[in-house]
């Protein structure tokens, strides 16, 4: 059977594809929605902000740590049911967190980050088996929708821990929708002829993909945009707290910023197919998050210019990584073992950065420690970005 023949048809399938976005809905929103709320967990808890931090680095471990099995989970039981089982976790973790203690704060958030870890990796399997020739535009929207939740989350956390008789856990309580509607859409993908997918490799850990440079760099882009997007996802909000702005209004910031980083999903890959090389683009999308750092440091006063800014640039940094991926690579193989490897070892490399980020506020009374590092940071990934633009493949000794 040819792959054009195997390959479903986005006018045959509305209830496959609504079930992919109300799934991409739910990787991320959970997590991006706690940053606005840090400061009412940090006064209500007396938790430092470097314990506050951990709460956005625990998602990034779970991703390091479980991605890799997230292919083995697929073999066994079939990409469906692998990502209903997600969407539980999922779930389970975010009524766990929503509790109230502060111990299954940080238990619930590490849960539902091992769910999305799952998701992540098995969402683009899913677009590649079923929907091979449709795979730019399908990802597109579900970044799209992403990031429209995401600033969704952002934008009401504040306020409806403010209503009457609420707080900040049932504030956090309410991204149980997201995945209960996800669960439910997805439903009659299980009672489809799916098999368990054995064709899926899993990332393997090592071997001759890390020794290539390339694959190096590709791997260092990927993770030096990741460290720089969550430290500022977590703590944007207190970093305009601290500037002046009321708790509500740097929330809605925080959502713009997330809504931006939708908006490369729309241009970046018609932009990307008409480029004889990518080089020119990464160090632009590099120097523009530095960009948006310098100005929510130096002049806050624009911090709307600055937030969108930075969604843009660090969104469209993180899908021209991915991009790196498929691009940089010879065959399927070799990308699922560039993506394994750029998974774990960027993941790891951004969960040290919001708590290191905490201590350095705690150590020095502000941010500007922490955003001058950032800075630092997106000058290398523009020099990484533009050794990984490069139009060349891995090559490897067999």
């Amino acid at each position: 059977m040819t792959m054009i023949a195997s390959a479903r048809t986005l006018s045959g399938h509305g209830p496959l594809l609504i079930g992919i976005m109300l799934i991409a809905a739910t990787l991320r929103a959970p997590i991006t929605g706690v940053a606005p709320l840090l400061g009412v967990i940090r006064d209500s808890s007396g938790i430092s902000a470097a314990e506050a931090g951990v709460l956005t680095t625990l998602p990034l471990l779970a991703f390091a740590a479980i991605s890799p099995f997230a292919a083995m989970l697929a073999r066994k039981f079939g990409i469906e049911r692998a990502l209903f089982g997600a969407l539980l976790v999922i779930a389970a973790g975010i009524a766990l967190r929503s509790t109230g203690p502060v111990w299954a704060l940080f238990a619930g958030t590490a849960t539902l980050g091992a769910g999305i870890a799952v998701g992540n990796v098995l969402l683009p399997s899913l677009l590649k088996r079923d929907f091979p020739s449709r795979i730019t535009g399908i990802t597109g929207a579900y970044a799209i929708t992403a990031g429209l939740v995401s600033a969704l989350a952002s934008t009401t956390a504040i306020p409806l821990a403010g209503l009457p008789g609420s707080n900040w856990y049932l504030a956090l309580a309410s991204t149980l929708i997201l995945p209960a509607v996800a669960l439910l859409a997805w439903l009659p993908q299980l009672r489809s002829d799916a098999m368990p997918a054995a064709e899926i490799a899993a990332p393997p850990q090592g071997g001759p993909i890390w020794c290539s440079a390339l694959a190096w760099q590709v791997t260092g882009f990927l993770g030096l945009t990741s460290l720089v997007f969550y430290i500022v996802v977590g703590w944007l909000p207190a970093v305009l707290v601290e500037a002046g702005y009321p708790a509500a209004v740097a929330g809605s910031l925080h959502g713009l910023s997330q809504l931006a980083t939708a908006v490369p999903g729309l241009i970046l890959g018609p932009a990307v197919r008409r480029m004889k090389d990518q080089r020119a683009i990464a160090v632009a999308v590099s120097l523009a998050t530095g960009v948006s750092l310098l100005g929510l440091w130096q002049l806050p006063a624009l911090a709307m210019l600055w937030a969108a800014l930075f969604g843009f640039g660090a969104g469209a940094a993180f899908i021209l990584g991915l991009t790196f991926v498929s691009l940089r690579t010879s065959h399927s193989h070799q990308a699922a073992a560039l993506s394994g490897m750029a998974q774990c070892v960027g993941y790891s490399l951004a969960a040290a950065g919001p708590p290191l980020a905490g201590l350095a506020h705690d150590a020095t009374g502000g941010w500007g420690i922490a955003l001058v590092a950032c800075i630092a940071v997106t000058l290398l990934m523009a020099v990484l970005g533009s050794l990984a633009g490069r139009a060349t493949t891995i090559r490897l000794d067999r």
